[in-house]
């Protein structure tokens, strides 16, 4: 090569007064990562993919543990004597909570528009079902309904257990709770001992309400 001569693999760029020069071949290997940054991106990369399946697999697992468990309300130790209620059932009949007394109540505050009370109905009726015959009632007080409302609804879930009107609350009231469904167990004393918020399920319903009854 002839002095001052330009070889064809270099490149020349202005730079300030001067020209940097650098060959091809130089150029190449600076924007090709070495060996040692490709095997690092590869493993950030396997490792990140990795942490993402373990990720979505714990997430899979407690989903699919969640779907198992039991949600359901449980009920509240409480000590107090039962209200005074003065209402009336279905055919009109003035009912009261006294007129129970002596037996094992379960009372339970509903409404026909209210999701877990429906939900719920089914699990009630058929623990009625099986102890009725201890001394057992159950009393399903609906909330402000009229009878046109709730006279079908007990009919379509074949509701054998006492249903009683209450147009202005008053068990509400008496109960201090705006919420449904709101249940109370009632012993043979006529003190109030267990007190649920919320949709009761049948493995509660023996677990709690059953001792009472047996007592």
């Amino acid at each position: 090569m002839k002095a001052g001569a330009v070889p064809d693999d270099l490149i020349t760029v202005p730079c300030g007064h001067g020209i940097l020069q650098a060959t091809l071949l130089e150029i190449d290997m600076k924007k090709t990562p070495k060996p040692s940054y490709r095997r690092f991106y590869a493993t950030l990369l396997i490792g990140a993919g990795l942490i993402s399946i373990g990720i979505m697999f714990i997430f899979l697992l407690n989903k699919s543990s969640a779907s198992t468990q039991d949600f359901s309300a449980v009920p509240v130790k409480v000590d107090f004597a039962v209200p005074e209620l003065n209402l009336e059932d279905l055919s009109g009949k003035p009912v009261s909570l006294d007129d129970q007394l002596g037996s094992v109540m379960l009372v339970n505050l509903w409404a026909t528009w209210c999701p877990p009370c429906i939900k719920e109905m089914p699990t009630l009726q058929a623990f009625y079902e099986k102890y009725k015959t201890h001394d057992f009632v159950l009393i399903a007080i609906n909330q402000e309904e009229s009878l046109e409302i709730v006279a079908p609804f007990v009919d379509e879930f074949g509701l054998t257990f006492p249903v009683w009107l209450d147009l202005k609350y008053q068990a509400q009231r008496v109960f201090n709770t705006m919420n449904l469904p709101s249940s109370y167990v009632i012993d043979r004393n006529g003190i109030v001992r267990l007190m649920w918020i919320g949709e009761i399920s049948e493995k509660n319903l023996e677990k709690f309400v059953v001792d009472v009854i047996l007592e």
